[in-house]
């Protein structure tokens, strides 16, 4: 049963997609395990708003395996789907040395991960609802702020667990925090404008230590109505992977 606190944005009866997002990681991480491997990445398309009110999960095996498998899922609420989602789990491999210099996106070559902040100071979020998923989330900006408009680096955690009663994993806690990347870089006037991502794709080249994602987001716009949110996410050891998001931009 989802909870108001799912609620996003635009509308208090239709969920923030991070949340529904999460569910498919959890579900794809406990459908038919295989021990030793990780789920890695996550691809979520949004056919409709996703309305506060239960959802059925139903996932497959499309492709099993020792080293890799692929899940699929789909989400349905009021018989209805509202969402597809797929998810590729890979066999854990032997450690590898970090920072050897032969890879140019190395954690060693990112830069410093920069510290958390206080509390945040930032302005309010100034669309529809700034209830719900906003206030279930701790923000901590870094640079940008919700007004501001162009990229934005916020440290984020989820104030409430994913399913009550349960430990989030990390990577269903970096999925609840990964579609909020084309709301903080965003590069137009919420009250004026709508942006709203049609999927969500979350790769993880390592699972996150701690309870704080860093997104690092960038909105870029095209000329005719579409655009990209790219989060680049991190923890405070260095960065953990990617998100991205596919936008249609209208006006209110």
């Amino acid at each position: 049963m989802s909870t108001p606190a799912t609620a996003g944005p635009w509308d208090a009866g239709s969920q923030h997609a991070g949340p529904p997002s999460a569910l498919f990681a959890r579900a794809f991480e406990r459908h038919e395990p295989i021990e030793g491997q990780r789920l890695a990445r996550v691809a979520v398309d949004i056919l409709r708003p996703v309305p506060v009110a239960p959802l059925t999960l139903r996932v497959r095996t499309v492709r099993p395996g020792r080293r890799i498998t692929l899940v699929e899922g789909v989400a349905e609420a009021d018989g209805q789907e509202v969402l597809h989602a797929r998810g590729w789990r890979l066999a854990r491999g032997p450690q590898q040395p970090s920072g050897s210099g032969a890879d140019p996106g190395s954690e060693a070559g990112a830069g410093a991960v920069p510290a958390l902040p206080p509390v945040s100071a930032a302005r309010p979020w100034p669309g529809v609802h700034a209830g719900g998923y906003m206030e279930a989330m701790e923000w901590r900006f870094v640079s940008g702020d919700f007004v501001e408009p162009g990229p934005a680096r916020v440290w984020m955690r989820p104030r409430l667990p994913l399913v009550a009663g349960e430990e989030t994993s990390p990577f269903c806690r970096t999925m609840m925090i990964a579609d909020s990347g084309n709301g903080v870089s965003a590069r137009l006037d919420p009250a004026r404008w709508l942006f709203v991502n049609v999927d969500l794709t979350v790769v993880l080249h390592r699972d996150p230590r701690g309870e704080w994602v860093l997104m690092d987001a960038v909105t870029t716009i095209g000329p005719d109505g579409a655009a990209l949110a790219a989060s680049r996410l991190s923890d405070h050891d260095g960065p953990v992977g990617q998100g991205m998001q596919t936008l249609v931009v209208t006006p209110r």
